[in-house]
């Protein structure tokens, strides 16, 4: 049963190249507390999907307090906040990630207004590919001396699936991605990965490094221990899968009657999580790997 669900509230962040929601839809509170009332008690964390400003949807703050009062703590990603939204996130969320584009001000104005209110989990979302990678460097280049973000707790890396915005970008070399993480070493900047990444990941340490980090790493947990649910409702095993084959269509969270039985155990389910589970065999480290996407 998941342990984490990734809930699109309404819009999405703005130049968020997964844009699987050109209509700009809202999830309402009610709809929003019928799906939570039917999912699992093992739920732990929520992560939510925004605007870039966290102001196109009015309910979100509804729905996070909701969340929070059902003791799960809320996360979210934006990316241009002002004070006010600032303050409401600081007061309600566990964990905000803000996200970096070529205009980094804005992200790293982002941080700061966060951390000024006490936030200890703020982290830097960067999207990492070929295309990116030059950007990524002058962040990191950034991140080591600007003093707004001396209180940033890590930068987490997001590698590609080639979806909406990201069509036409390429994923980054392996060799491209063992240089971020000797940027991130050498100035002493913590980073992290998602869980996409492992992969390469492994293939970017040492053996010795293997052995000592390897427990630490989560592979690809969709349909394992999370999962996605976009503003109709629907249920898909990530945010990326929503349209590609196989899931045209979703399967509704708010029309279930068992969660378990109807959507945690729908055939097209376990399709999937059976096909993930299979990747163990691609590789030495026997690490679950996309099985959507070359990652």
């Amino acid at each position: 049963m998941p342990n984490e669900t990734y809930v699109s509230e309404g819009v999405l962040v703005h130049n968020c190249y997964k844009a699987n929601n050109p209509n700009g839809e809202n999830l309402s509170y009610e709809n929003f507390r019928k799906i939570f009332d039917k999912l699992p008690k093992t739920i732990t964390q929520i992560a939510f999907g925004a605007d870039s400003k966290c102001i196109t949807n009015p309910d979100i703050w509804d729905m996070m307090i909701y969340a929070r009062d059902k003791g799960v703590i809320p996360n979210i990603t934006v990316a241009e906040i002002s004070d006010d939204v600032a303050d409401k996130l600081a007061s309600v969320c566990g964990a905000v990630a803000v996200s970096m584009y070529s205009n980094k001000n804005i992200c790293f104005d982002g941080v700061k207004k966060l951390t000024d209110r006490g936030m200890s989990q703020v982290n830097i979302h960067a999207m990492i590919s070929q295309e990116t990678f030059q950007n990524t460097l002058e962040g990191l280049e950034a991140i080591a001396t600007d003093p707004r973000l001396s209180k940033l707790n890590a930068i987490v890396f997001l590698s590609l699936k080639t979806k909406g915005r990201g069509e036409g970008f390429h994923p980054l070399t392996q060799e491209q991605f063992n240089q971020l993480i000797q940027v991130c070493k050498d100035k002493k900047i913590r980073y992290g990965f998602d869980s996409c990444s492992s992969l390469k990941y492994f293939q970017s340490l040492t053996e010795e490094e293997y052995k000592k980090y390897a427990e630490y790493v989560q592979p690809c947990e969709s349909t394992l221990e999370s999962s996605y649910i976009n503003v109709e409702g629907e249920f898909y095993p990530c945010s990326f899968t929503e349209g590609t084959e196989g899931w045209e269509t979703g399967i509704s969270v708010l029309d279930c009657e068992d969660f378990e039985k109807d959507i945690w155990n729908h055939p097209r389910v376990q399709e999937f999580r059976n096909k993930l589970l299979a990747t163990t065999c691609n590789n030495k480290f026997n690490c679950r790997n996309c099985p959507i996407y070359r990652i």
